[in-house]
């Protein structure tokens, strides 16, 4: 009865230190799925007149190991304008969201973009543009 005992009680703890080590193993294995990185997160215009031209580009790379999808991209206001890449970008590849800012509206400002993909390192990215729209100088 002692020697069932002893089996038993041995085969318990190794399947529970065989089980603990998958566990860690799994913790520390990479991750795998798509990973966007961002070129820049800010683009500061400067003082730019009333008029000009208020689009900038933020260019990413899929540095992961699937495809990743842009979902959605919100801007935090009227103001702001974005256009985004809408196929699937592969493994290694890049990507653009381009923004437009009315330039027709004089002043400071600062605005953001988010991004939403399906991306395993940041699945809700902001993007941010500043700068100050003047009026021109009258002659």
């Amino acid at each position: 009865m002692k020697k069932l005992f002893l089996v038993c009680l041995v085969a318990a703890l190794t399947i529970g230190s065989v089980n603990a080590q998958e566990q860690k193993n799994e913790k520390t294995a990479p991750e795998h799925g798509p990973k966007i990185v961002f070129a820049e997160q800010v683009h500061n215009y400067g003082t730019i007149q009333k008029g000009a031209d208020g689009n900038c580009t933020f260019t990413f790379t899929n540095m992961g190991d699937e495809p990743l999808i842009i979902s959605n991209v919100r801007a935090s206001c009227g103001c702001t304008t974005p256009k985004y890449t809408q196929k699937p970008v592969m493994p290694g590849k890049t990507g653009e969201i381009g923004v437009r800012y009315n330039t027709n509206n004089i002043g400071n400002f600062k605005k953001t973009v988010t991004v939403t993909s399906n991306a395993i390192n940041t699945p809700r990215y902001t993007l941010t543009i500043s700068g100050t729209v003047e009026q021109p100088a009258k002659n």
